[in-house]
């Protein structure tokens, strides 16, 4: 397969760490974290996330930062550690791309073309976000949550 000639992704150079380890956080019980998870997102966490496109192919720390603040203000009582593996929605930046993702577990953004494979779960997304009518798609180590405009969830395991 020959080399792309130009850089479609951003490597962001600090890791943000999801899981917060403060003393008043205690862990949640997997029916509780499952309810919670299904909750329909806030209009806050909706608008940031739409601004992944918006961004173009490449972002800088400080909107990288934005997106990741953005998921750990929606869910403040969650430690995600290794289980929200990023976010992918379709790619509205026209060709050749076609999907593009927050890669929380490489700290990177990247805009995807066509065919071009995507890592692990997040390549089980990209169906989804682009035929199935949502805005995104979170990816998790157990499941997809897809997320439609208004906010609402619908889980596929």
């Amino acid at each position: 397969m020959p080399k792309p000639i130009f850089n479609t992704e951003q490597r962001v150079l600090q890791k943000y760490d999801l899981s917060k380890k403060t003393s008043n956080n205690t862990m949640i019980d997997p029916l509780t974290l499952e309810k919670r998870l299904r909750e329909k997102r806030s209009n806050e966490y909706m608008a940031i996330m739409k601004q992944l496109d918006i961004s173009g192919c490449h972002v800088d720390q400080k909107k990288y930062n934005e997106f990741v603040s953005a998921i750990i203000n929606e869910f403040p009582d969650i430690e995600f550690e290794d289980k929200l593996l990023g976010i992918v929605a379709k790619c509205y930046l026209g060709q050749p791309y076609e999907v593009h993702t927050l890669d929380l577990s490489g700290n990177i953004v990247v805009h995807y073309k066509k065919h071009e494979n995507m890592p692990g779960m997040l390549n089980k997304a990209r169906s989804l976000a682009l035929h199935g009518g949502y805005d995104f798609i979170e990816v998790y180590n157990d499941c997809l949550r897809a997320v439609k405009s208004d906010g609402t969830v619908t889980v596929a395991k």
